[in-house]
């Protein structure tokens, strides 16, 4: 295990210089190594395999303040960057009184395991020879680093989208190691609706003339593309009415056919945006573990191993995402015993999990003061509660 020892380095990378001050007095940016051969669902083997995961907070005596966040897809381990509302200072999640983690996923681009690290056998970079880590290999990474750190239970498992899964699939393997468990905006198998999604940008990455090289940016102008077709998925047709509608300012005034939309700019940006962060080849092999995200593998159904889920759980549905529409929600909290339900109405779509931290925050602070609610009747299967939210 490794602490970075950069300030500079460390805000530059992760965290806004407005937050600096308030953040790096108890944030952690650390690296665990994992020297054993490490077996993929696939049934490949990696010889070895290592974590980056940023900590907040300091675990009490008893352990007992535990919360682990589940990142998604270009996201990286440090909550406090991208969960702002939620995590930090003065929010639900506060490092004062919680020992919150989060480590970057297998497949990403911020200091784990990855196709742009170098391969021990071959002392090159993986690029395209990169095995594909799924949502249950990701979580099976994870148990030795959980063993490293001396955590027997989780107080709280919270994550969104792609995060959601991996949540949802721990919570499965290990029964027994949540208390609370809130999956957002997230589901128990990736749709066809979401495969076609994904399946359309990894073409648009694919036909970059790029992408065959060995090179950290090959097809980076192919996931350009692919990011702005992300985005249409992740917003809504009121979310660009509200924020894209009309044409720039300096060219409002020109004649129609020099008009430039806000909407056509927004898209390219978003698209550069991205570039500047992230690479084709982590883009190319993290929705593509999206895509085969399926609890119910192996385990009879997706019906049965939400069954097996012991922990209280929250399961929280955005109204307008398009890309995981709250009857994926509705599906989870019904399988899951005694699970509650709550939609959270809002105009941002899937990006709701994101910037609705005020709503989240308020049926948190009502779920985890709860106490659970045991089974009827000794029955596992309890009805879901359900309850909106504006």
């Amino acid at each position: 295990m490794v602490k970075n020892q950069s300030c500079a380095k460390y805000c530059k990378t992760f965290v806004p210089s407005s937050l600096c001050g308030k953040i790096l007095n108890y944030l952690e940016r650390q690296f665990f190594k994992y020297n054993q051969p490490f077996e993929l669902e696939s049934g490949e083997m990696i010889p070895e395999l290592h974590l980056a995961y940023t900590t907040l907070g300091k675990m009490n005596k008893d352990k007992s303040n535990v919360v682990w966040v589940f990142h998604a897809l270009t996201a990286n381990s440090n909550p406090a960057e991208w969960w702002p509302g939620l995590v930090g200072e003065g929010t639900f999640f506060d490092p004062e009184q919680y020992f919150i983690i989060c480590v970057n996923m297998p497949g990403s681009c911020y200091g784990s395991i990855g196709p742009l690290e170098v391969n021990p056998i071959t002392g090159k970079p993986y690029y395209h020879a990169f095995q594909l880590f799924t949502t249950r290999d990701m979580v099976r990474a994870y148990k030795p680093l959980k063993e490293h750190l001396g955590i027997h239970k989780i107080h709280i498992g919270i994550g969104g989208s792609m995060g959601g899964q991996q949540l949802l699939e721990w919570a499965i393997e290990e029964p027994e190691l949540f208390e609370h468990i809130i999956p957002i905006a997230t589901n128990g198998q990736h749709s066809p609706w979401g495969i076609a999604f994904n399946s359309s940008q990894r073409w648009c990455i694919h036909n970059d003339a790029t992408w065959k090289n060995e090179d950290a940016n090959a097809g980076i102008e192919g996931m350009k593309i692919a990011r702005s077709i992300a985005l249409l998925s992740y917003r809504h047709y009121e979310t660009y009415h509200a924020s894209q509608h009309g044409y720039t300012t300096d060219t409002e005034l020109l004649p129609v056919d020099k008009q430039v939309s806000k909407a056509e700019t927004y898209q390219h940006y978003q698209g550069e945006k991205l570039a500047k962060r992230f690479n084709a080849f982590s883009y190319h092999y993290l929705s593509l573990a999206m895509d085969k995200h399926n609890v119910g593998r192996g385990r009879t159904s997706v019906q049965v191993a939400l069954s097996h889920i012991k922990a209280k759980t929250l399961v929280i549905a955005i109204s307008s995402d398009i890309l995981f529409p709250p009857v994926e929600q509705e599906t989870i909290a019904a399988y899951i015993p005694n699970a509650q339900l709550v939609v959270i109405d809002s105009y941002y779509g899937h990006d709701g999990f994101l910037l609705e931290y005020e709503s989240i925050t308020q049926h948190l602070e009502c779920f985890v003061s709860k106490p659970p609610t045991p089974p009827a009747g000794g029955e596992k299967k309890g009805r879901a509660q359900t309850l909106r939210s504006v």
